[in-house]
């Protein structure tokens, strides 16, 4: 962790935060957190498996932050936090400490910013420098827009949501509540739609919007099309990784989570609490089950139906017999199942 924190922080004031309980010296203060290997006895780490026990029982942490079933495995002498959601807390004692070394710096409207005199602001709003504001665009309480943002027009984006330097809104586009995007990312761009004319390609206008749901969070270089007719949806609680392509009116089902890298073509529907690896493909054009969990390079190639663990993908080679291999590979369990069972006979 970068920075100190000043006052330190005691482990009962820790401990109250996430209502968890203290053993040890409860006054004890920290600073800082950081982990196992590089903390210093001013740091509160955590400890969440079995097999990190020897690297806590040698760390210099001056407390941990653990599990109930861990805290007995643990030298008597070691303070520690013990919670019932350790990583859970974790990430709501890491979000304090990061609001008290980063706090909000008030609302404030940089000299150079851009506003359309159609727009229209709610209160305690932070609006960048060089940003740009576009007509009929609403902003909710509590907003920040990074520097050199642009929204364009007819966009809304609600209270409390914080979008990084340079991210752009291009129109039609909206985002939810207590949203975070990251810099450098697009949302509301043209989808690929192209239709083709005697041998060239004539542009399909791209009709819909962008919907973002409440606590979306959306990392930097994504891009997120405006839906060809229907909107693009993100639903709420959604978690979008670096680098993430989603195509014109697809669909990305609640608290569902990609990872880096990913690419969803247009029309796809993702259902809620997926987990999509990173660098995986999902066609356009296809469902996928809610719950549905995909490894990382994974190309999801027509509709998931049942929810379950995903994975796979081909190397290259000419189509017509990628396909009649892959549907070799599909039958090769029950292929297994024969096979041993006609071994068997002949023993």
């Amino acid at each position: 962790m970068r920075g100190e924190l000043s006052p330190p922080l005691s482990l009962q004031a820790l401990a109250e935060r996430i209502g968890a309980t203290v053993r040890g010296d409860s006054q004890r203060t920290v600073t800082r957190i950081a982990s196992l290997r590089s903390a210093d006895e001013h740091s509160l780490s955590l400890l969440l498996r079995a097999n990190q026990r020897e690297a806590a029982s040698s760390s210099r942490a001056a407390a941990l932050l653990t599990s109930a079933a861990l805290a007995d495995s643990l030298p008597p002498e070691l303070p520690l936090i013990v919670s019932e959601r350790p990583h859970v807390d974790f990430a709501t004692l890491a979000g304090w400490v990061d609001s008290l070394l980063r706090p909000w710096p008030g609302p404030a409207i940089d000299a150079s910013a851009r506003i359309d005199p159609a727009a229209r602001l709610g209160t305690g709003v932070r609006i960048g420098a060089f940003t740009t504001i576009g007509p009929r665009v609403t902003i909710g309480d509590g907003v920040w827009l990074g520097d050199g943002c642009q929204i364009g027009p007819d966009c809304t984006i609600g209270a409390g949501t914080r979008l990084h330097a340079r991210v752009t809104l291009v129109s039609d586009v909206d985002i939810g509540e207590r949203v975070l995007i990251h810099s450098g990312t697009v949302i509301g761009a043209d989808g690929f739609g192209l239709a083709p004319d005697s041998g060239r390609w004539r542009k399909i206008a791209q009709l819909g919007g962008v919907v973002i749901g409440d606590d979306v969070e959306i990392g930097a270089n994504c891009c997120i099309d405006r839906g060809a007719l229907d909107d693009t949806v993100i639903e709420r609680g959604c978690k979008l990784d670096n680098l993430i392509q989603i195509g014109h009116g697809a669909r990305v089902g609640e608290d569902t989570a990609i990872a880096a890298c990913a690419g969803v073509a247009g029309s796809a529907v993702i259902g809620k609490r997926c987990q999509i690896g990173g660098a995986s493909g999902i066609n356009g054009h296809i469902t996928v089950a809610d719950g549905t969990v995909v490894s990382t390079m994974t190309l999801i190639s027509h509709s998931v139906h049942k929810a379950g663990f995903y994975s796979g993908i081909f190397p290259m080679m000419d189509n017509a017999a990628w396909e009649k291999s892959a549907v070799v590979v599909r039958h090769l369990p029950d292929l297994r199942r024969r096979l041993r069972a006609l071994e068997r006979t002949v023993a």
